[in-house]
């Protein structure tokens, strides 16, 4: 059973934060409202914690497919937008998303469709030493983290993973570590070549972690993983310690079988 602050998981508290306010049918609330209201109620619960649970409780929100624990007792609002929310109508409102149809990500990859929230199909391309989608790789190092360096674990907010963790503003952290020592670790992927850009991006995302999750003091690294790094990118990470690189590279060896003998 996960771990929990307060005597009752930050789902249910959710349920009683929405009877507390009385919302009716059609009436919206936002992000801002929601995190007011713990901030009263549960003060030691952070506003990362909170947005990534209001996620897990949005029926159309694709994201929450990435926490494992989302059952039907979650179906509990819908999204207008961004930050912002009402009651979910049974009957009135699109079926709760509780899991993508077998090969529908596959066939809007092929498409050309770049939303694309998970990856299915071949984990890497024929013939090719990176990985055919960045959900492949992502996937692969969620499951692999030790790879990485030892004692490095994927967060668990209660039942909430820090996979395409939610970092405000419709943005997502591919993937949210802890260390052995208790630092967070925002992991950003490259599926191919990683320029300097992705500098800025990581350092969003760190910065957010340290707003939104961390503890005072708790130490913020940041980890970029790509097929192969530009120039660029190893320069412009040259003068800032807390961000890692590192390139992977996938190996795959074959070997005939011996055919059987046959006694007659």
């Amino acid at each position: 059973m996960p771990r929990t602050i307060y005597d009752k998981p930050t789902r249910a508290l959710l349920k009683d934060m929405l009877v507390d306010l009385g919302l009716k049918p059609g009436q919206v609330f936002t992000t801002a409202r929601a995190i007011e209201w713990f901030t009263q109620h549960y003060p030691k619960l952070k506003p990362g914690s909170i947005r990534a649970h209001l996620v897990q409780a949005s029926t159309n929100d694709r994201s929450r497919l990435h926490h494992p624990a989302t059952n039907e007792t979650d179906d509990l609002l819908f999204k207008l937008g961004s930050g912002q929310f009402r009651l979910y109508e049974r009957g009135k409102d699109p079926a709760p998303i509780h899991e993508l149809v077998e090969g529908d990500v596959a066939r809007q990859q092929e498409l050309g469709d770049e939303d694309v929230d998970e990856g299915d199909g071949a984990d890497a391309l024929p013939g090719s030493t990176q990985f055919a989608l960045e959900k492949d790789l992502q996937r692969y190092l969620a499951a692999n983290l030790h790879i990485l360096e030892p004692g490095l674990t994927l967060f668990e907010d209660e039942d909430i993973l820090g996979l395409e963790y939610q970092a405000g503003g419709g943005r997502r952290i591919d993937i949210l570590a802890v260390d052995k020592a208790g630092a967070f670790v925002v992991l950003e992927l490259k599926v191919e070549k990683g320029y300097d850009r992705v500098v800025g991006q990581l350092l969003r995302y760190m910065n957010w972690v340290r707003k939104e999750l961390a503890e005072p003091g708790q130490r913020v690294r940041g980890i970029i993983v790509c097929r192969t790094m530009s120039e660029d990118l190893r320069l412009a990470c040259m003068s800032i310690p807390d961000i890692e690189l590192f390139e992977y590279q996938l190996s795959v060896s074959v070997s005939k079988v011996p055919a059987l003998e046959l006694h007659r």
